[in-house]
């Protein structure tokens, strides 16, 4: 590894998603969305796969990099609007990741590699995809998941919970079940997942 390629990477990554207008406060600070969320991908990343490869580590980062730029508004409002707007975000976020790693040197084979794992193509067949997979759904569960449950009802919630489940491989279930959730947020768990 090139540590000061792989740093600078990390660091642009960081000073973009820094642009993100919608801001958040944590611990008396206010900080930018994605930026907090990179973070967030990043330190989940290494807590549950310490050996994870350059790439995955790059791939979790640039996860939602600059996603504010394509707001969900833009498409229709409904399932379908939905589907196409996430597919749309995956191929913006693998390009701005890609022109964040051509300027700071990586080949063109890593490049690819990086946007094959934002992309989550080959999921359930690719470990460092299903990997990534698993750390967006521990991430949701752990800071997002709260944020869910106030603005859906409780059948929205469930089928929620049910479809991140089942995204995740049987390793990521089992650290869901680690994590730290209100006691609400656990019993929905519970309820959805017949635990």
């Amino acid at each position: 590894m090139n540590v000061n390629r792989f740093q600078n990477a990390l660091q642009r990554i960081d000073a973009a998603n820094a642009k993100d207008p919608n801001k958040v406060v944590i611990d008396d600070a206010i900080v930018a969305k994605e930026l907090l969320y990179s973070d967030r991908m990043l330190n989940r990343l290494m807590d549950f796969a310490p050996d994870a490869s350059e790439a995955i580590q790059i791939a979790a980062k640039g996860q939602h990099i600059c996603r504010w730029e394509i707001a969900r508004n833009s498409y229709p409002m409904d399932r379908v609007g939905y589907l196409k707007w996430r597919e749309a975000l995956k191929k913006f976020h693998a390009s701005k990741t890609t022109s964040i790693l051509e300027e700071v040197g990586y080949e063109s084979s890593f490049i690819e590699r990086v946007c094959f794992l934002i992309e989550k193509k080959l999921l359930k067949k690719d470990a460092e995809t299903q990997l990534l997979e698993d750390v967006i759904c521990l991430v949701f569960l752990e800071y997002y998941l709260e944020e869910f449950i106030l603005k859906h009802d409780t059948e929205k919630l469930k089928n929620i919970i049910i479809k991140t489940w089942n995204k995740m491989s049987e390793k990521g279930q089992q650290t869901a079940l680690t994590l730290s959730f209100s006691t609400s947020s656990l019993q929905l768990i519970k309820e959805a997942l017949d635990l």
